[in-house]
């Protein structure tokens, strides 16, 4: 056996193992920020209702219906240490509920936010919110 040979063997050995290494890293990447999705089909709910997370995981919702609808928080139906959030980016549940074109999600479109303060967040959609179209986020 040659120097050379042993040489390659050496370098396969250790490429393998940095490849390793960067694999299981990006897998426990992919886990500490997960996604959890919300549809908000044709019957005027969000499915789940009810969704528990982590600290600093993003929550995407999924308009599936054929018409627009709204994510607006219940501004006090958050945590006190808690931005709040609606579809158009509004600072307050007033601002979202007077301007209301501005923040319909259109069929096939999303809306995402990160929840970074633990506690329970009620929302809805403004439109359909007499029709019970109403949710919780639980983060844990």
């Amino acid at each position: 056996m040659s120097l050379e040979s042993s040489d390659r063997r050496t370098m396969l050995r250790l490429c393998t193992a940095a490849l390793a290494t960067l694999s299981t890293a990006g897998c426990l990447n992919r886990q500490s920020s997960s996604i959890q999705t919300i549809t908000m089909p044709d019957s005027h709910r969000f499915e789940p209702k009810t969704a528990t997370i982590e600290t600093g995981e993003t929550v995407t919702w999924t308009n599936e219906s054929d018409i627009e609808h709204t994510v607006t928080a219940y501004e006090d139906e958050i945590p006190d240490e808690a931005a709040y959030f609606a579809s158009g980016g509004f600072e307050s549940e007033r601002a979202a509920r007077n301007r209301i074109t501005e923040g319909l999600i259109a069929p096939g479109e999303k809306y995402e936010y990160t929840f970074d303060h633990p506690g329970t967040y009620g929302y809805f959609c403004i439109p359909h919110e007499s029709s019970g179209m109403v949710g919780t986020i639980q983060v844990k």
